[in-house]
């Protein structure tokens, strides 16, 4: 079917797909044509046909299925995509904060109030004007406070006793990508069961009719002295015994939500700061800059000598440390050193550490050898923040950068991370390079590699093929790891082992079945 004959019929949710495939090149703009036959049908609800559409197969060349699309709203790290398109429209921001709003009015009588922070992305002013005219629709307060690291949202929503928080970002993706994720009162992210009603009340329509009016409507209030509130309690998590006299730091931001807390943090403990990326212009966040591309902090610390880099993504919740020759520090090893030094003063709850499935097996043995354990979960702060919660550890992370101090605050913080390790650097008078040596890396590959659909691995026989081959091949000598990404048409194929060559044999062998027949 032509799409050129279906546009004037097609609802605004199928006009940004089309604009995606579009983009994406599974759509010619000179034709309107699909490069792949594709049909849209009618879906029935509620006993009724409404203007919700499905596609048939075959699915298109990048792999979207709107079947499963439909009533879904959160992914891995709260709502995400490209702004101004599904399903990150301001439509949706409003009915998201409607939603959000009416979960919190369950104390008849008060004011409520949610916290609203953004990073620097330029559709921030459209989705943060959206969100907090759905949350006053609903009688409830806003507190806006602009740009400030995720981690200081989940600071200030407890701090503030606030009934929830929210902050618009996509992290570390490009610029015209957004995102909405949400805290509750308590100061971490929102559960699944939370987030599936919010998405049964948007899709339900059950609120549609609840409009308070005249007085019972809410305010939005901008909040001066927020960021001043995030800083100093930061500050607070470093020993008032210590400063960073004499320490050269080169200091990325990414263009993005730190580019103000992040200085003001180093400089004021002492640090002699080099800057980088604190020039937002909308557009640049994470261009070449910040975690994703360490290169810059690198090079910047070999040119001026520096003792450490520290570089932060888009919103600031994961942070990659350069050494003093400039070379990067693998996460694992800064969880490793973290964890020692916890270990060493008893303040490592049960000597556990908690990281994902994609930490090195080297940090596993070095935890070990210091008489601790390390429990692994799927990938994703969140998890691991659950895992700590359920079993009562303080101390966890990810590889790719974040690190999550229980004690301190609810969910990963770059600059709080960065402080822990420049402590243990001044306690122990040594460089990074030399309190990282703990932990041994064993040779390790990742791969991505782009599918078109998303099927279970184990279903597809040549595929499980390959793999039962690999895991034998590297038996208790390595691991494969081979899993979805959360957020992109991604399969991330992983392995590590004592044998470097065959690692990057087996990654190789996997990658090229998986590209195959997915």
């Amino acid at each position: 079917m032509l799409a050129s004959k279906i546009t004037l019929q097609t609802p605004p949710k199928i006009q940004s797909l089309l604009a995606r495939l579009q983009r994406d090149g599974a759509l010619c703009s000179c034709s309107t044509r699909f490069r792949s036959r594709i049909q849209l049908t009618p879906v029935w609800r509620h006993g009724m046909k409404c203007c919700s559409w499905a596609l048939n197969q075959p699915a298109s060349p990048k792999g979207i299925d709107w079947n499963k699309m439909a009533n879904k709203l959160f992914g891995t790290d709260g709502v995400r995509g490209i702004a101004n398109l599904e399903p990150m429209t301001a439509e949706t921001a409003l009915k998201l904060g409607r939603a959000i709003a009416h979960l919190t009015l369950i104390q008849p009588g008060r004011r409520h109030k949610i916290l609203l922070g953004k990073d620097t992305r330029l559709s921030c002013y459209m989705l943060e004007t959206a969100l907090a005219a759905g949350i006053c629709s609903m009688g409830a307060d806003v507190l806006m406070v602009g740009p400030i690291p995720t981690p200081g949202i989940a600071f200030l929503t407890t701090n503030m006793r606030c009934d929830a928080g929210a902050v618009i970002s996509a992290s570390h993706n490009p610029f015209q990508d957004n995102g909405i994720k949400f805290f509750s009162r308590d100061g971490f992210k929102l559960s699944d069961e939370l987030e599936s009603e919010i998405e049964r009340l948007i899709f339900s329509n059950n609120i549609d009719e609840i409009r308070p009016t005249a007085e019972k409507i809410g305010k939005a209030f901008r909040i001066d002295d927020a960021l001043g509130r995030y800083v100093v309690f930061v500050k607070n998590t470093f020993p008032r015994s210590l400063t960073l006299d004499g320490i050269n730091v080169v200091l990325d931001c990414a263009n993005g939500a730190a580019y103000k807390a992040a200085p003001l943090v180093f400089e004021e403990l002492g640090a002699n700061v080099t800057a980088l990326g604190i020039n937002p212009d909308g557009q640049n966040i994470n261009h070449n800059c910040g975690s994703l591309f360490p290169e810059l902090m690198c090079t910047e610390v070999r040119i001026r000598g520096a003792h450490v880099g520290i570089a932060l993504d888009g919103d600031a919740d994961r942070v990659i440390f350069a050494d003093e020759k400039g070379n990067v520090v693998n996460g694992d090893q800064v969880m490793g050193l973290i964890a020692q030094d916890m270990m060493s003063r008893n303040e490592l709850r049960k000597n556990t550490l908690v990281a994902t499935v994609m930490s090195n097996m080297g940090l596993e043995v070095a935890i070990k050898d210091l008489g601790g354990q390390l429990v692994r979960t799927p990938v994703g702060d969140r998890h691991v923040v659950e895992r700590m919660r359920r079993d009562g550890y303080n101390f966890g992370g990810e590889q790719s950068g974040h690190l999550i101090f229980l004690d301190q605050i609810t969910s990963g913080d770059g600059i709080l991370s960065a402080l822990q390790v420049l402590r243990i650097m001044k306690e122990t008078g040594k460089t990074l390079s030399e309190v990282v040596s703990l932990v041994k890396l064993f040779p390790q590959v990742l791969t991505n590699v782009e599918v078109r659909t998303r099927k279970e691995l184990a279903e597809v026989p040549q595929i499980k093929e390959v793999m039962d081959e690999c895991h034998n091949r590297l038996k208790d000598r390595g691991r494969l790891l081979v899993r979805y990404s959360g957020t992109q048409l991604l399969c991330r194929v992983m392995a590590e082992g004592e044998d470097e060559v065959e690692v990057k044999q087996v990654v190789e062998m996997v990658a090229n079945a998986i590209s195959t027949y997915l």
